[in-house]
């Protein structure tokens, strides 16, 4: 009996522990998805890129943020007047269960164009 009940204890505790760790995936994937959901917002909250570019970093819901952009080179022959493409990098971190983690998504996105009536960068 005292056997059995020993065996039975072992079992239940390896049942606990992989519920556990069940429960913890699916906490780091929930906060997986929220990142990415804060990312492709912070990408989208742009239409265009000024001349200068841009750099910000800021913390929403428990994570940390950061947007960066970067003007892409004209290809040699290409017109002048050609729309300026940037390229825009936004990286998401946070702390999972198993530590630091991050996300990082980027797109194009072209130069803003100077207002009418503005001097042109």
């Amino acid at each position: 009996m005292l056997v059995a009940m020993a065996v039975m204890a072992l079992s239940l505790t390896m049942l606990y522990q992989v519920d556990a760790s069940a429960v913890r995936g699916v906490g780091d994937y929930a906060s997986q998805q929220r990142a990415s959901v804060l990312a492709q917002s912070l990408l989208e909250a742009r239409q265009a890129v000024p001349a200068a570019g841009l750099s910000e970093s800021g913390q929403a819901a428990g994570f940390d943020w950061s947007l960066s952009t970067q003007a892409l080179p004209k290809p040699p022959g290409l017109d002048l007047a050609a729309t300026v493409l940037h390229e825009v990098r936004v990286v998401v971190r946070w702390q999972g269960h198993t530590g630091a983690r991050q996300l990082e998504l980027a797109t194009l996105l072209p130069q803003a164009r100077p207002k009418p009536g503005s001097a042109a960068p």
